[in-house]
């Protein structure tokens, strides 16, 4: 038995379990229809082993303050603001840019100067945060970096249920591919990549040909009604109020179930204790 099948299979008290603040973000593009960046995870992990997933991790608490003043668009009050937190929200921003670096080689910023990163190499940068290093902020600094959080929106919130032995409270967040860079995965966490359509990767699901979480597929329910990035962000941007998820059983002892969105038949009736997660982001109509 593998040391994360080992962790997975410990005894533990479900109660005790600490709710860990944590980024997502899902990064689109037209190619030339609407695709989303995904994952894979080492199979050896013991968060999420072997499953598809959007680039994400832990979040930093003091990202928000060392940040504020690397950051285009969003101040730490804004970015708090946007998540009906008191304070520190702006680190959720930093740590869906810094785990999209990490994980994908994607940086969603640009110089101090406002000019691209083309052609600027950060690949040894990239290797080194990943080692531990250097920090995310000694990069930024390096290379004269600003962050775009203007261009990262916030579009929903779900938290791991009670019986996981990890669990994480993640905000989840859209933007745009950046151009000119090229995906390559860390090959450590991560050991493939796919730009995908959301049917595409919900298919694969269904087939059990990809393994995802509850909230990764909600995510992709959700940006199946959509045909383009830019109609995709203009309703991330719109700031739509949180409606809580729903689901709907497929059988009498509810061991089986579907996600339910607000607006699709069965809402109404759905059962909203099951999974915690509310959404932003709907299609239009």
């Amino acid at each position: 038995m593998s040391s994360a099948a080992k962790a997975r299979a410990a005894p533990f008290d479900p109660h005790a379990v600490e709710v860990r603040a944590a980024a997502t973000v899902m990064i689109v593009a037209d190619r030339p229809g609407l695709e989303v960046l995904m994952l894979e995870r080492n199979a050896n992990m013991v968060f999420a082993g072997g499953m598809w997933v959007f680039p994400g991790g832990a979040v930093d608490p003091g990202e928000a303050d060392e940040f504020e003043a690397f950051c285009d668009g969003l101040n730490d009050r804004a970015a708090s603001a946007i998540l009906g937190v008191e304070a520190g929200g702006l680190a959720y921003w930093v740590a869906a840019i810094r785990e999209n670096f990490e994980e994908t080689g994607l940086l969603l910023g640009r110089r101090y100067d406002g000019s691209p990163l083309h052609g600027v190499d950060l690949s040894a940068d990239r290797a080194a945060l990943n080692e531990r290093q250097c920090t995310f902020l000694d990069v930024v600094k390096r290379h004269q970096l600003r962050l775009d959080t203007s261009a990262v929106h916030y579009v929903a919130h779900w938290i791991t249920p009670l019986g996981s032995p990890r669990r994480f409270s993640a905000r989840f967040f859209i933007t745009s591919a950046p151009k000119a860079q090229d995906v390559i995965h860390d090959d450590n966490e991560t050991v493939g990549w796919a730009w995908v359509t959301p049917a595409q990767a919900l298919a694969r699901c269904e087939r059990k040909q990809w393994v995802m979480m509850t909230p990764t597929v909600g995510m992709l329910r959700c940006l199946v009604g959509f045909n383009c990035a830019a109609a995709v962000l203009a309703a991330a941007r719109a700031g739509l109020p949180d409606e809580q998820v729903r689901v709907r059983y497929s059988n009498a002892e509810k061991t089986d179930y579907t996600i339910v969105l607000p607006g699709e038949p069965g809402y109404e009736n759905g059962d909203t204790e099951r999974e915690n997660g509310w959404i932003r982001l709907r299609p239009p109509g």
